[in-house]
């Protein structure tokens, strides 16, 4: 697994859920919103089931209950667990990194 990778070379951030309904759409809307409102563009946010992340994938939004199911589905990805759906710190440091030009740290 990827501890780190530049926000530069993120083109797609998957979000991973049990079964892609209700609390993880309001997450990709939330980080669609934080993107647009920073004015990052080229960047797709999209939401899949954990059991279906393609094996390409380079970043992971997950919640922590989930992490461990996306460890092994795509073990080349950084990883980034989050606790709260809405308003979880990480989602505004993953938008800084975009915007600074900076490293998106999984666990």
């Amino acid at each position: 697994m990827a501890e780190s990778i530049a926000a530069k070379d993120v083109q797609t951030i998957i979000l991973a859920c049990e079964a892609g309904m209700g609390s993880s759409l309001m997450v990709v809307s939330q980080i669609k919103k934080k993107l647009k409102k920073a004015k990052v563009s080229g960047v797709k946010v999209m939401h899949k089931p954990a059991r279906a992340v393609p094996a390409d994938t380079k970043l992971v939004l997950v919640h922590k209950g989930l992490s461990k199911v996306i460890k092994e589905r795509v073990p080349n990805a950084v990883v980034v667990p989050f606790n709260m759906f809405m308003n979880d710190p990480v989602f505004d440091q993953i938008v800084d990194a975009f915007v600074n030009d900076g490293e998106i740290t999984g666990m």
